[in-house]
């Protein structure tokens, strides 16, 4: 089953990603970097100049710095699967973006992130986020 666990947790879950696509759109680093675990991990395997990020300053210092080529994105975001198992939980969700390159040329990208998420002092956080593209346009 796609969704199993307590539906409060599932919400705030789906509300965590939501959260994040807004601060993307945003370009807002303090509510991206809300949106993480103190000790979170970013992998990136399709960005190998971007990689594996880990810890939540250094992961908010490089999505700072991979957002400079992303002026004007719309990201968002689809919960494919949310498993709760206690203060931990498996996710799976799909991204669509749509931004200009740098020679004003539109782009889209459609992509898969595998999360584990944690709830730490009764909040939902990502603790490890991993990005896989599927398709670009």
């Amino acid at each position: 089953m796609a969704y199993e666990g307590p539906v409060e947790d599932r919400l705030a879950i789906r509300e965590l990603l939501e959260s994040y696509a807004d601060a993307v759109c945003m370009a807002d680093p303090v509510a991206w970097g809300n949106t993480w675990a103190e000790d979170g991990v970013w992998e990136l395997p399709d960005y190998p100049e971007i990689g594996k990020i880990t810890g939540k300053s250094n992961v908010v210092s490089a999505w700072k710095a991979a957002m400079t080529r992303y002026p004007g994105i719309i990201f968002a975001v689809m919960p494919g699967s949310i498993t709760v198992s206690g203060d931990q939980a498996v996710v799976r969700s799909y991204t669509s973006e749509v931004y200009s390159d740098k020679n004003g040329f539109t782009k889209r990208d459609r992509g898969r992130y595998d999360d584990v998420v944690v709830k730490r002092a009764g909040k939902w956080l990502f603790k490890t986020r991993v990005f896989k593209n599927i398709h670009r346009a």
